[in-house]
């Protein structure tokens, strides 16, 4: 398969549908994890359908020609969060599951580092690929290949301050309040 290219309408339509799926399942969960970058939009999302508290732990796997060369995995220090505890059944959310290596590392340093609070763990992501070792729990479409994925907000990572700029000077004056 050739490159895949997801509209913001296309995008949000994945994300309803894969709060329908969770909840179609009928399992219960009291804490999202989102796995920031890919996988902030998403937990945000379901957290604002599913009233939870949303948990960001950041982590970075991709880098070079255009983001595209996976390397090393990079997991933070801490998880960000506002509640005092983790809950004890977690949805972690990430936007794609490629090799599964970053969703699997993720996994085991929720457990590991929140053993007492969580019971347990289910996955949840957009697109997963036949090439992962990982299999998430919920899962919009599966790709029996491996396509690129550009996900509508990829603009942004070759986007300047100064092309905001430019980009605002063409708007009507009204724009500026």
């Amino acid at each position: 398969m050739s490159d895949l290219y997801v509209s913001w309408s296309d995008y949000h339509q994945l994300i309803e549908t894969l709060a329908a799926k969770i909840y179609h399942s009928s399992w219960k969960f009291n804490q999202i994890v989102c796995i920031a970058r890919g996988g902030l939009r998403i937990g945000d999302i379901l957290s604002r359908i599913y009233d939870q508290p949303l948990a960001i732990l950041s982590s970075a796997s991709y880098s070079g020609d255009q983001g595209r060369v996976r390397g090393e995995v990079k997991l933070a220090r801490h998880l960000t969060m506002t509640t005092e505890i983790l809950g004890s059944h977690v949805l972690l959310v990430d936007d794609l599951v490629d090799s599964g290596v970053s969703l699997g590392q993720c996994l085991a340093w929720l457990k590991a580092q929140h053993p007492q609070e969580i019971q347990e763990i289910k996955t949840a992501v957009l697109w997963y690929k036949s090439c992962s070792n990982f299999v998430p729990d919920y899962y919009v479409d599966y790709f029996a290949d491996s396509p690129w994925i550009h996900q509508p907000f990829e603009r942004y990572e070759t986007m300047t301050p100064a092309e905001v700029g430019q980009l605002l000077k063409k708007l009507p004056s009204k724009a500026f309040g």
